[in-house]
């Protein structure tokens, strides 16, 4: 993460001004994060692993059974990697299709999938009028679904391209206590954002359901009626030296990117103070990240 940068958007100038930012603002931050630093997500994602070695790339992708699923959506794709992981297990086998609001994640995307035959498509969750209706077998989303709004629309559109009997499974945030020292990473991270805009988190990224298990329950089986729905808790880790795991947490939080530079290394030297504070004797830090993996399997019948 030493090439982020610092994000001047709609939302940050509102939170200068003591304004409370639109939905439309958070929007237009997100495009701008995007734009601004396209690539992260993986920068992040790809080496946390659980207990088994398994990465939020791979427990996605082990949902797609190329004996029963022939086409696969990957919602907000950003920079292809999913896709790219999905093209080099099943090939030929699997039509793949990308699509992200974010021109610049997809032009990360077209070069890492130059030379395959996956589809690529700039658009809103909530708007997918490229796809036509009960076409998809499985919509894969990463690490996205926590951060759209409206949510029931996205959820709307992938009942609508689903086939009977396909599945919906994405990677949003998981319980804060399922991970060990989250929660401190979380409040020192926040706590720097607010010393720089003190009414940053008045309203949050996204629609809260999606945040706790019981409520993403909920919204997946009003969503899809007679569906099957599991939500599994996944505990995600990496090892490192302290100021490796500092740039590395801190990616994973939006909030860090709304930090301007003095503000940024201090948060780091606060999140590096507190990871070499929890060593103790072991040979490297570790930050561990809470997620949840849900996984739909829609009803076999249209509804």
């Amino acid at each position: 993460m030493s090439n982020r940068v610092n994000v001047v958007s709609h939302w940050t100038r509102s939170l200068e001004l003591g304004k409370q930012p639109s939905h439309a603002d958070l929007r237009d931050h997100l495009v701008t994060v995007h734009h601004q630093n396209a690539g992260f997500t993986e920068a992040c994602a790809w080496h946390c692993r659980d207990e088994n070695g398994i990465n939020s790339y791979e427990l996605l992708a082990d949902v797609i059974d190329p004996e029963r699923h022939t086409r696969v959506l990957d919602l907000a794709c950003g920079s292809g990697v999913l896709l790219d992981l999905c093209h080099q297990r099943h090939g030929s086998e699997v039509s793949l299709i990308g699509a992200d609001m974010s021109e610049a994640e997809l032009t990360l995307a077209r070069k890492r999938l130059a030379n395959t035959s996956v589809q690529l498509h700039q658009g809103l969750a909530q708007k997918l009028d490229f796809i036509p209706d009960r076409s998809i077998d499985v919509i894969l989303c990463h690490w996205a679904l926590t951060l759209m709004e409206p949510v029931t629309a996205v959820m709307a559109e992938a009942n609508r391209v689903l086939k009977p009997g396909g599945k919906f499974a994405a990677i949003v945030d998981g319980d804060a206590e399922t991970a060990p020292g989250y929660a401190k990473i979380h409040d020192i991270i926040y706590a720097a954002v607010q010393r720089e805009y003190p009414d940053y988190g008045a309203i949050e990224l996204g629609d809260p359901r999606v945040r706790t298990a019981a409520a993403l329950k909920s919204l997946a089986f009003e969503s899809f009626p007679g569906a099957r729905v599991s939500i599994t808790p996944v505990v995600l880790s990496l090892a490192s030296e302290p100021e490796v795991l500092a740039r590395e947490a801190a990616g994973f939080f939006y909030a860090s990117f709304v930090l301007s530079t003095p503000f940024h290394q201090q948060m780091l030297t606060d999140l590096a103070t507190h990871f070499a504070g929890e060593k103790n004797n072991a040979a490297e830090s570790r930050f561990a990240l809470p997620v949840n993996q849900l996984v739909i399997q829609t009803n076999t019948t249209c509804q």
